[in-house]
């Protein structure tokens, strides 16, 4: 399975993630779906695409995987995070995060409008009209051609 993440380049780049030799911890999800997803699908070494979005170059910046799963996400309990939540306890957490690493930087942003030239990504959870997921299923097609579009 593959996925994509969305990110903020401010809150974590694509460089960020290249930085860390043993990853970072991609955390702050606060949406339910993209939640369950975390907690109940992504798996060790599932290869994930690095979107970054509200900012100057919006697109997929590179290629991750996840080095580890479905762990509590630190920042529920941190009362001075934008991600705090009051309700979590060590017990009983109500948010998840999963740790990616560096696979590949691409050489260039891949914009949404590249994206959208190629009918074959024309069903791709990005592109979907109100689509505002931070984590989403990516098919093995998808996967396929949009790493073919970075080396072309």
């Amino acid at each position: 399975m593959a996925w994509l993440f969305k990110t903020e380049p401010n809150e974590c780049s694509i460089d960020d993630i290249a930085a860390a030799p043993d990853g970072v911890v991609w955390e702050g999800v606060r949406n339910y779906q993209a939640r369950n997803f975390l907690r109940d699908q992504v798996q060790l070494g599932d290869l994930v695409l690095i979107h970054h979005s509200s900012c100057k170059q919006i697109g997929l910046a590179g290629l991750a995987k996840v080095s580890a799963t479905a762990f509590a996400d630190p920042s529920q309990f941190q009362q001075r995070s934008p991600y705090y939540d009051a309700k979590a306890s060590a017990e009983r957490w109500s948010w998840y995060a999963v740790q990616v690493q560096l696979v590949e930087k691409f050489r260039k942003i891949i914009t949404m409008d590249e994206l959208r030239q190629h009918q074959a990504l024309s069903q791709m959870q990005l592109l979907k009209k109100g689509n505002r997921l931070s984590v989403m299923p990516v098919t093995k097609e998808e996967l396929e051609l949009v790493l073919f579009l970075t080396r072309a």
